[in-house]
């Protein structure tokens, strides 16, 4: 439950550049740092570990960036959103950059199911003539296969642009598709296809927009 003392700071961020190697735990950790360096009034939890009150949204696949990542810091004291954008600004290495500031109300959704809706876009090393999307992907999650209908995540056609392939994924409550799975198989479709050559792959991968379902 929301304590109504605390103010829920709500942070976009963009990730980019070598930093988007890092894991989603590296990434908290780096954010915590930059949070504790801004000199800001954070909450702390409470019991025999106490730690940063700080939520982070959904977590991007190693390698892949994003350009409106967030995360919800909970404060102890109101500071102007302003004030904390530029001291997070000037905490933050260029490649994990905070873009915007804001307050939210304490019964706003959590960060990690915000915005459950993804679209990303990925820069392929070849114009391919198409793309074929797989109807069904494999995955192995806790050394069990699933096999995944790509129609129950994806939402809306995948667009192709030149060599930019954009696409939207939505994170269900039972489960999601991994973005980064869906651009391995979609490649090897359209390699298989006759679209592309066989060295087709990708040269960048951006999350460029979350929203709600």
């Amino acid at each position: 439950m929301a304590d109504p003392r605390l103010f829920r700071l709500r942070v976009t961020f963009r990730e980019t550049g070598r930093l988007a190697m890092l894991s989603h735990l590296e990434v908290a950790r780096a954010l915590e740092r930059a949070v504790r360096r801004a000199g800001l009034p954070f909450a702390v939890s409470q019991g025999f570990s106490p730690h940063m009150r700080i939520a982070f949204g959904a977590a991007l696949p190693v390698g892949v960036g994003g350009t409106a990542e967030f995360f919800d810091l909970f404060l102890t004291d109101y500071v102007p959103a302003e004030r904390a954008l530029v001291a997070l600004q000037e905490a933050s290495p260029a490649d994990l950059y905070p873009t915007e500031a804001r307050y939210i109300e304490a019964r706003d959704a959590a960060a990690s199911v915000a915005c459950p809706v993804s679209t990303y876009e990925v820069r392929l090393s070849a114009p391919p003539a198409a793309v074929a999307a797989p109807e069904q992907i494999t995955v192995v999650r806790k050394k069990k296969e699933k096999t995944l209908t790509v129609s129950e995540f994806l939402v809306g056609p995948v667009s192709l642009e030149g060599d930019t392939v954009r696409f939207t994924l939505e994170a269900k409550p039972t489960g999601s598709l991994r973005a980064d799975a869906f651009v391995r198989e979609l490649i090897a479709a359209t390699v298989a296809a006759g679209h592309a050559p066989d060295d087709l792959h990708p040269v960048s991968f951006m999350r460029v927009e979350q929203r709600p379902a």
